[in-house]
């Protein structure tokens, strides 16, 4: 008994090193230099979005804030972007780009 009481006591010791290992990465500051809108609609939402996956966006003029709210909350299939993925300066910058953007012609779908 006494040996397995060791081995969950080191078992939960490294469980609790290895979650504070995550939650300082999770946690960890995005870029010092903010991406351009542009290129993060084109490397993260694009991805989906105009690609017969997600719904067009561009040229829909849809309010900045509930495109804000959208990305952190990712609804339906969508999923969730944290700060340390699209950090909020980048995410004010393009759902301001989305909102007043134009539709792109090459982009299919719904």
């Amino acid at each position: 008994m006494y040996s397995f009481i060791k081995t969950l006591r080191s078992v939960l010791r490294c469980s609790g090193f290895a979650l504070l290992a995550v939650n300082a990465m999770a946690s960890s500051p995005p870029s010092a230099t903010p991406r351009d809108a542009e290129q993060v609609y084109d490397t993260v939402c694009g991805y989906c979005h105009g690609k017969n996956v997600g719904p067009i966006i561009l040229g829909k003029q849809l309010p900045a804030e509930y495109i804000r709210s959208m990305v952190r909350s990712g609804p339906n299939g969508m999923p969730a972007f944290r700060p340390t993925e699209i950090s909020d300066t980048e995410l004010v910058a393009l759902a301001e780009w989305i909102s007043e953007s134009d539709r792109a012609h090459e982009e299919y779908g719904q």
